[in-house]
Formats: structure tokens, C-alpha cells, sequence
């Protein structure tokens, strides 16, 4: 399963009349990160960001002046989320947004059904919160030490990794990997084989001789398509 977890940064909260000015996007395959990631800083084609989301994100006019405009980068956006569920931390706003933008170039609306909140997961896995992203990394052993502000990319990569947390996909993707090593006859640190060695003495059997006598006898009552007929040993 494919997914896209994205972020994006805009020069305000009204996406009728504000522009996304940074996006950034990491795929996750089976809830594993593939490496392959998206950024640009875009344009906003005139609209001056505003001072108070300056200074969440720090991203000034004059840094998107030689910035390409969201037209520019429409194409590889849609190549790269295409198939995949979108996943974003308060989806509404980001897809808001998006949708925003898509409008204005004629491109059809992003279809609620690919997309994943997760704010609407942490709330209903953590209710007490709190549950910003800030705040989930710390529950979740996350170093997000570099997140002095906003940053489409940076956050986008960490949202991934509380992502995978808050499903549980880190855990059960490590317990199958385990598993498969195991089968394999691996060690599952070192990918060397494990030798299992005989049991010095075979453990006693379970049943007494009389036991066994009775449970023959009554198989061979059974005739001779009888499923126990398979299971002697």
C-alpha cells in the first residue's frame, strides 16, 4: 500500500484568497519511508505572506520571489501522489489548500475517500491530548530537535514517523520481520543461522501404554478413511 505523507506551508489561514508557499511530501510503501520525497517552495503569485504565518514558518516574500509558481510543479505533484492515500496532520486545512490551488488551474478536487487525518487518529487514540505534532513526537520518542519552525518537508517527515506509531505499523512490521527470519533460520540481528540442537533425552510420552493400546482400538473401529488413521505417528 502506497501513501503520501504530506505538509504544506501557505502565506495565511484562507485558502479563497491565501496561496500554499512550501510543500513537502515523503511516500511511505507497507508503512515503511522509501526515501523518495517532494519539495518546493512556490511562488505565491502576489500575495504577500502574512506577518503572523511568517512567523510560524519564517518563509519571507522576497525567499519565493525565484520561487516557480504552483502551476509550475502541478504535474510532478499529481505524478507523484497518484494511487496513494494522502495522509496530513488537521487534513481539512492542508486539503483545503490543495483544493484551492487545483481550482484555480481546472484540476479536479482531491477525493476525500484517499485521505487520512492524523489529528482525527491521535484524538481518538490519545483523548485527553495534547496532540499536536510537537506534542507526539515527545510522546513517541521522536527527535524533532530541528523543528525550530514550520517547514513543509521537515514536518512532513516527521508526521511519518508519528504516523507509523500511532497505527502501530512500526511494531507489527517489526514482529513480522522477526518472524520471517525465524522461519528462515536466521538470526535476526545478525542474519547468520541458528543451529537448534536435539534434546539430549526425548521427553516422556504424554499418554501411557494402555492409552495408546485403547485410542489404536478404537481407530481401527473407525475404518478406513478415518482422519485419525493420518495423525498416528
Amino acid at each position: 500500500m502506497r501513501e503520501i505523507v504530506f505538509d504544506t506551508e501557505t502565506t495565511g489561514l484562507d485558502p479563497n484568497e491565501d496561496r500554499v508557499i512550501e510543500l513537502g511530501c515523503v511516500e511511505l510503501d507497507n508503512r515503511f519511508p522509501t526515501g523518495r520525497t517532494l519539495h518546493h517552495f512556490i511562488n505565491a503569485q502576489g500575495r504577500s505572506v502574512h506577518p503572523e504565518a511568517q512567523a510560524v514558518h519564517g518563509i519571507s516574500d522576497a525567499d519565493l520571489a525565484d520561487k516557480p509558481v504552483f502551476g509550475a510543479v502541478l504535474d510532478e505533484f499529481l505524478e507523484f501522489i497518484e494511487g496513494a492515500k494522502l495522509v496530513a496532520h488537521n487534513a481539512n486545512f492542508d486539503i483545503g489548500f490543495i483544493n484551492a490551488e487545483f481550482d484555480r488551474l481546472g484540476v479536479p478536487p482531491v477525493d476525500p475517500g484517499v485521505v487520512v487525518d492524523t489529528l482525527a487518529i491521535a484524538r481518538r487514540k490519545h483523548p485527553m491530548g495534547p496532540n499536536s505534532l510537537d506534542a507526539l513526537c515527545r510522546r513517541y520518542g521522536i527527535d524533532n530537535s530541528r523543528r525550530t519552525k514550520h517547514g513543509a518537508l521537515l514536518d512532513a517527515e516527521l508526521l511519518a514517523e508519528v504516523y507509523i506509531e500511532l497505527i502501530g505499523g512500526k511494531q507489527a512490521a517489526l514482529g513480522l520481520e522477526v518472524s520471517s527470519r525465524n522461519d528462515a533460520g536466521g538470526d535476526s540481528a545478525s542474519g547468520t543461522a541458528i543451529a537448534i540442537a536435539p534434546r539430549p533425552e526425548p521427553l516422556p510420552p504424554r499418554i501411557s501404554e494402555e492409552e495408546r493400546v485403547a485410542h489404536e482400538a478404537l481407530v481401527e473401529k473407525l475404518g478406513e478413511k478415518a482422519l485419525w488413521r493420518n495423525l498416528r505417528a
